[in-house]
């Protein structure tokens, strides 16, 4: 049966479509994401601005003028900004070695370098502090250890910076790795075929073409650095390395709900510094763009006698980066106390069973995560499928007002997106006289708001693959929305979108950025759970938390990996 034929029966078994469901749908979207993205952030903004109703520009210059605050933003915008350096030059290296050599094991070595993006922070700063302490069992085997009694190097502004310098260049490999994929083959080779070194072509040709690459990665991790609260708050609060985000989680927790409006003002604050990053880089890559013609092909270039020596140092650099912690960790959360060496007498399965069957918290905090999380993903990808047919074939100014909305609410740091949902929810919603504070549907409603673009993105790249004529021949023959976007739009759309989804899983089951603000001792989730148990002193514990955190995003890359062939192609970042 033709396509054609197949529209004409779908559509006449339903010529009674709901009236005016288009219009229902779409204002249905509009609710759905002004309650929770616009309202919220428009809270925030006046909350900071005029806490009692009418703008006090006089209290504002006087928090920002303060000793701790000039000094929590200076220290954001130096680990912002020198841990993205540091990203940009290994995800830069990394995304040439990977598109432009002929390195041997690609899909294995991309695979642990995207890795650590996948691992919650706050276990990567874990597993790096229990790496690098002085009674770090690894080092310990190794001969390494550090002086008995001596901080962990890593509790400083320099530990910071290294490590959300390899935990972002993940995020600049990725956009390197995409443009060096769009490069015009044909400008490579007549560089090459004009007599130009491999050097030459790579600093003339190869790196002016995808610099706006390079920059689009660059605005990504500063974004993320200057909101990272995992390894903020896990280096910097023993270290008394004070930084805006750490800030407002000490002031929330030690002063309360009545800090909320000068929280609201380092909110605004933070957003600021993240907003102003994301448009600077934009604005390089605008201003360096080069707009070429040309046929996209792969690039090789082959190292020679270079490959093995190149090869054993990505290696290498592997092995001491990600493995080393990582085996700390384990080590740890086998162990019965900290910093014990890892023996036949000493080996114990004791943590894993407390944190899996013992604790009821951490039970609690991972069925209440694993809910959360499917809600999320059900509801977004739901809800993303409509918009994205909006976005696509109705672009109205409604409408992009609505991408922008989602898009701005992804861009700024979790931290402000929870300190926005409590300030908007944290009185009784009207009519129903309920409030969302202290439950988990403010976690939820933050997640909503904080993960719509994850799966907008790519569903938005499955509608511009579909052919907008099956749309139309449907409803010419008399098929309403709803049965035009079931029947139709949906099927064509929905590997897509389900890559989208896969990301929202993977992102929110584990995160902390949002809901660590939103928590409370009834509502726990897993990604916070991190965090106590080390503020406890239960380092063992909070190893084996993180080493099961570590084992269920492995498993869902996998599982994801298995079903490669049937996503569109990129939608899985670890695949080559």
């Amino acid at each position: 049966m033709s396509v054609m034929s197949e529209i004409q029966r779908r559509a006449a078994s339903s010529r009674r479509g709901w009236p005016g469901s288009e219009k229902v749908v779409l204002w249905g979207l509009t609710l759905l994401i002004g309650i929770l993205s616009i309202a919220p952030l428009t809270r925030l903004v006046w909350a900071a601005v005029a806490p009692e109703g009418v703008p006090d520009i006089t209290r504002l210059t006087h928090l920002l003028g303060t000793r701790k605050v000039v000094t929590a933003t200076l220290n954001t915008l130096t680990i912002a900004i020198v841990s993205t350096l540091l990203a940009m030059l290994l995800g830069t290296i990394a995304a040439l070695l990977i598109a432009l050599t002929n390195l041997r094991g690609k899909q294995a070595w991309v695979f642990t370098f995207i890795l650590p993006l996948m691992i919650p922070p706050q276990v990567t700063a874990l597993a790096w502090v229990q790496a690098l302490s002085p009674l770090s069992p690894v080092l310990q085997f190794l001969r390494l250890s550090l002086p008995a009694g001596s901080p962990s190097p890593l509790y400083s502004l320099e530990g910071i910076i290294i490590l959300l310098g390899l935990h972002n260049a993940p995020l600049v490999f990725l956009m390197v790795r995409a443009g060096l994929r769009r490069l015009p083959a044909e400008l490579v080779e007549a560089a090459r075929s004009g007599g130009a070194k491999p050097w030459r072509v790579l600093f003339t040709v190869i790196l002016p073409l995808v610099r706006p690459a390079i920059f689009a990665g660059v605005a990504l991790s500063f974004v993320t650095s200057a909101g990272n609260f995992g390894i903020q708050a896990m280096l910097g609060i023993p270290g008394r390395v004070p930084t805006l985000i750490t800030l407002v989680y000490q002031q929330l927790n030690s002063v309360g709900a009545s800090s909320l409006a000068d929280m609201a003002v380092l909110s605004l604050l933070i957003a600021t510094i993240t907003l102003a990053g994301l448009m600077f880089s934009r604005w390089l890559g605008g201003r360096y763009d080069v707009r070429v013609t040309g046929t996209p092909r792969a690039l090789h270039q082959s190292m020679g006698r270079w490959r093995l020596p190149v090869e054993i140092i990505v290696w290498a650099w592997m092995l001491l980066t990600l493995i080393l912690p990582l085996c700390a960790l384990l080590t740890t959360s086998l162990t019965t106390g900290f910093g014990q060496a890892l023996t036949i007498q000493s080996l114990t399965l004791s943590n894993y069973a407390n944190a899996l069957f013992g604790y009821p918290a951490i039970r609690n905090a991972f069925m209440t995560s694993l809910g959360l999380t499917v809600m999320t993903a059900v509801i977004l990808t739901i809800a993303s499928l409509f918009l994205a047919y909006f976005l696509s074939w109705q672009r109205t100014r409604l409408v992009r007002i609505l991408q922008l909305s989602t898009e701005l609410a992804y861009a700024l740091p979790g931290i402000v997106t929870g300190i926005a949902a409590i300030l908007f929810f944290l009185r009784p919603l009207p009519l129903l006289h309920i409030s969302l504070y202290g439950t988990v549907w403010i976690i939820l409603a933050a997640y909503l708001s904080n993960f719509m673009a994850l799966v907008l993105r790519p569903t938005l790249a499955g509608f511009a693959q579909i052919e907008r004529s099956l749309d139309e021949a449907a409803q010419i023959f008399g098929a309403g929305f709803l049965r035009r976007m079931r029947d139709i739009l949906m099927p064509l759309a929905a590997p897509s979108a389900m890559a989208g989804t896969i990301l929202v899983f993977l992102t929110a089951l584990n995160e902390i950025q949002v809901s660590i603000l939103l928590v409370t001792s009834g509502t726990q989730t897993l990604g916070p759970m991190i965090v106590f148990l080390d503020e406890g002193g239960s380092s063992t514990l909070a190893a084996a938390v993180g080493c099961l955190m570590i084992g269920v995003v492995l498993g869902f890359m996998l599982l994801a990996s298995l079903f490669a062939r049937r996503l569109p192609e990129g939608v899985l970042p670890w695949r080559v």
